[in-house]
């Protein structure tokens, strides 16, 4: 729901034209026309602050700030999954499940999750397609215990997010390094995914709203057909 404010803000602020140093309209105001409450829009305004796209002012209210009228389409910093990434810039899009086994966490892992070494860990690796395009490789790990039941009887084609979501997960912000590699060279001969140029990995450690680590992500986008945006501040 926060998020939903929160983008709506957004378009509230492009469709009314504000420029710096204009009011934004009121907490009340914005909570009677979208029909939630004002700690809803609280909240989406205390995001919104953090970005520096607004800034609040003692007894007069919030302000558009120099930065608020730069509006990213899909900012880095939002939480997306890869469905919702691909999904939200047009492509139709489709997996192809590599491998889904039970192992036990290695030593990265068990840091990146804050679990011990050995404890039993779901791995996930899958191909996103684009319009039948390879554009992302997913290599997932999560503990097994936000997934319980057979793994086989499960389908790993669709969003992982939104699987965990279904067991009381709710992955709504990740900690995420990125940078610039080849594909490893065993996944390029296996899965013909050899001469697609450089490759933008985005690791990543996913958290529910309870602060558990419940998501270790190491996604390769492919650098010919994905860019991200940042909005910097001084």
């Amino acid at each position: 729901m926060v998020a939903r404010v929160y983008e709506q803000i957004q378009e509230l602020v492009a469709e009314l034209g504000l420029k710096p140093g204009d009011r934004l309209t009121t907490e009340t105001e914005l909570a009677e026309i979208y029909d939630v409450s004002r700690s809803t829009v609280r909240e989406a305004l205390r995001l919104l602050e953090q970005e520096g796209a607004v800034h609040a002012v003692q007894g007069q209210g919030r302000f558009i700030s120099a930065s608020g009228s730069l509006r990213l389409e899909r900012p880095m910093t939002k939480y997306e999954s890869i469905t919702e990434v691909l999904t939200a810039r047009g492509y139709r899009v489709s997996s192809a499940v590599l491998d889904v086994s039970l192992s036990t966490a290695d030593a990265k892992e068990s840091e990146a999750l804050g679990i011990d070494a050995g404890t039993e860990v779901i791995r996930l690796l899958r191909i996103r397609y684009g319009d039948d395009e390879p554009l992302v490789i997913s290599a997932n790990t999560l503990p097994r215990t936000t997934m319980p039941g057979p793994i086989e009887h499960r389908d790993w084609s669709g969003s992982l997010t939104a699987a965990l979501a279904g067991h009381g997960h709710q992955v709504n912000a990740s900690i995420a390094t990125i940078s610039a590699v080849e594909l490893p060279e065993e996944w390029q001969q296996r899965y013909n995914l050899a001469d697609l140029g450089p490759w933008l990995r985005v690791t990543e450690v996913g958290m529910s709203r309870q602060g558990e680590r419940v998501l270790y992500a190491v996604d390769y986008h492919r650098g010919s057909e994905m860019s991200f945006s940042v909005l910097r501040h001084r």
